[in-house]
């Protein structure tokens, strides 16, 4: 803008490093157009100790609030949440906006989930990622 030097718009670049990383810690990757759940680097003191409440917003934007258990840890991903909860096996149930559920037994979706994931398309309304104690 005129008499205001040059601005940087959005993020900071230490700021989307962070982003980034965090993302990396939280084993969330994208490959060959699928989402791939590996949290390898996450520790067992970042999840909850206790049962908590948290507020998010969803895809069409109205706020929702999510509960969440013991053992359990979450953010959102494309407006989505995601919950990692603390297991005896690896596994992701993915919940439908028509409530109906998908039962994976790998960590890993397929394009086509994917895409409504990435498109942030409303079918999708929470994904529960069961990690291996």
């Amino acid at each position: 803008p005129a008499a205001k030097g040059a601005q940087q718009p959005g993020m900071t670049g230490q700021v989307k490093e962070d982003f980034l990383s965090r993302f990396g810690e939280l084993g969330v990757f994208v490959s060959h157009g699928k989402l791939i759940f590996n949290p390898r680097l996450l520790r067992k003191e970042e999840f909850l100790k206790a049962p908590e409440t948290f507020a998010y917003i969803d895809v069409q934007g109205v706020e929702k609030s999510i509960d969440l258990e013991k053992g359990s840890l979450w953010f959102t991903y494309c407006q989505i949440p995601v919950v990692y909860k603390l297991a005896d096996e690896e596994g992701v149930r993915i919940e439908m906006s028509d409530g109906s559920f998908l039962e994976l037994n790998e960590l890993s979706l397929d394009e086509v989930l994917s895409k409504k994931i990435f498109d942030r398309s409303g079918e999708v309304k929470k994904i529960v990622v069961s990690v291996v104690k």
